[in-house]
């Protein structure tokens, strides 16, 4: 990649040096350096948000129909750009080339969706029963700060981006130390689509260094993180001391349930996919799968033959279909799992070794174990990886109930012909989104997010950008 640098963003200006010592980002696929990119210093986040405190009172001040203009342009940028963020993607995390690109073109539709909402940001206006008018209105709450991890890269930080800036909020961000070079693709973008100086700035660098600052800060009235529940719950305690608005997309562990009367082996089909892509880092990927018992040996016959047609690679090559885990503590979380797993009884259907001949990377085959028991860790801790734990049930309702039995509530599936079923799994399961007969759960149009452990706020759809505004009530009275 040519000018493959990762730079900070502070006040307009893009930089090479911080305040703090540069960070080795490694390849996940080789475990070589890429590129040490610049990190900040507490010094640098004061500096930032000095320029986000200016950027604050003009910014808000912009139409939401040119907010909206300029959000189109920073997606015509994100497009032009989509084979160097794609790249960038792709060497930083692990995730194959060829299927990188999908992920850009998901967070242009989130500039695209937010710049029309920018456009249709009205109040309401009542008849007051003590006369005048009850005027309501919505307004910018203010600086912004957004966390994000490294498994989406380029569509978690876009998330947050977008509906800060339609709503007129200045926003920083602080991504994974893990992925510099994509964050500062995508501020380019935002720069070069118009983003005045100040209201996008990407801060580059360990969370002990930047974080502290930004949540001790009064101006920051909301921040949102994409992270683990460990983390949200210490950015909430946090918060509060600030009293801060909080959006929280964490930790989550989602069921899959798979009734008899299901096209069994195309819902296999779609749960092997959906659960190696990205070598099962995915926040709502498919963890644990409750298969009716007549039709388990179906369902796992299916679903091995596709584990066994992926081929695992470098993320360059573009015959890899899937790449390495892109830490190697995720790799070693996930092979810890798999032993547990094995010594309460599960049954190792395909995978579960590092591939032969790969000296090198955080690869693991793609696995599968079937007959995994309920008290085995996988059941309960979301493994982040390349292993599928299969279950039996007899009765939908027990299988609805041990689906239900962890913490979290962040996506649920299901895979039934009947309607009646359909219906009870969407109402019984305990998440934030339900897939029935699909995983396609996230759309820029529609709101994305969980429930209890797994969070709180959405992204996407109308609701989002209302965790970016605070709502004015005034009584108008005639003099």
């Amino acid at each position: 990649m040519a000018d493959t640098q990762p730079k900070l963003l502070i006040g307009g200006e893009f930089r090479l040096v911080g305040g703090a010592d540069p960070i080795p980002v490694i390849n996940p696929c080789t475990e070589e350096v890429l590129w040490r990119a610049p990190a900040c210093s507490a010094q640098d986040v004061a500096e930032a948000l000095s320029h986000a405190r200016k950027a604050q009172a003009s910014w808000s001040n912009i139409h939401g129909w040119e907010r909206g203009r300029i959000l189109r342009s920073v997606a015509a940028q994100m497009r032009e750009r989509t084979d160097r963020i794609a790249r960038a993607l792709s060497l930083e995390i692990g995730r194959p080339y060829t299927q990188a690109a999908g992920e850009v073109g998901a967070a242009i539709e989130q500039f695209e969706w937010f710049a029309g909402e920018a456009e249709r940001l009205f109040g309401e206006t009542i008849a007051s029963r003590q006369g005048g008018r009850l005027v309501i209105e919505h307004e910018p709450v203010g600086i912004c700060a957004a966390f994000t991890a490294w498994n989406f890269p380029v569509n978690l930080p876009v998330r947050k981006i977008a509906p800060a800036l339609a709503a007129g909020c200045a926003i920083l961000v602080r991504p994974s130390e893990q992925v510099p070079m994509t964050s500062t693709l995508i501020a380019e973008a935002c720069v070069a689509g118009g983003v005045p100086d100040g209201v996008v700035q990407l801060l580059l660098g360990k969370a002990a260094d930047i974080t502290p600052a930004i949540m001790a800060a009064e101006e920051v009235r909301k921040i949102s993180l994409t992270g683990s529940t460990r983390v949200g719950k210490m950015l909430l305690a946090e918060a509060a001391q600030t009293v801060k608005r909080c959006s929280m997309e964490l930790g989550g562990h989602a069921p899959v349930v798979v009734c008899a009367d299901a096209d069994v082996e195309a819902a296999a089909v779609q749960c092997a996919g959906f659960k190696f892509r990205n070598a099962g880092q995915v926040c709502i990927a498919p963890n644990r799968f409750y298969v009716e018992e007549g039709v388990a040996d179906r369902f796992l016959a299916t679903m091995k033959a596709e584990a066994e047609k992926l081929v695992v690679g470098d993320s360059q090559d573009e015959a890899s279909s899937m790449g390495p885990l892109t830490l190697p503590s995720g790799r070693e979380k996930v092979e810890r799992l798999i032993a547990d797993a094995l010594d309460k009884g599960a049954r190792l259907t395909t995978g579960g070794r590092r591939p032969q001949g790969r000296n090198a990377g955080y690869f693991l085959e793609p696995t599968i174990l079937a007959d995994v028991p309920d008290n085995a860790d996988i059941m309960s801790e979301e493994p982040f990886g390349p292993v599928a734990p299969v279950a039996t049930f007899r009765k939908l309702d027990d299988a609805i109930e041990r689906a239900n039995s962890t913490p979290y509530g962040l996506a649920a599936y299901a895979f039934t012909a009947s309607q009646g079923k359909a219906a009870a799994l969407s109402r019984g399961l305990h998440a934030g989104m339900v897939g029935v007969n699909t995983f396609l759960i996230a759309h820029a149009e529609a709101p994305f997010g969980g429930i209890d452990h797994s969070g709180m706020g959405r992204e996407g759809g109308r609701e989002a950008i209302r965790d970016y505004q605070n709502t004015k009530l005034s009584h108008m009275m005639p003099a």
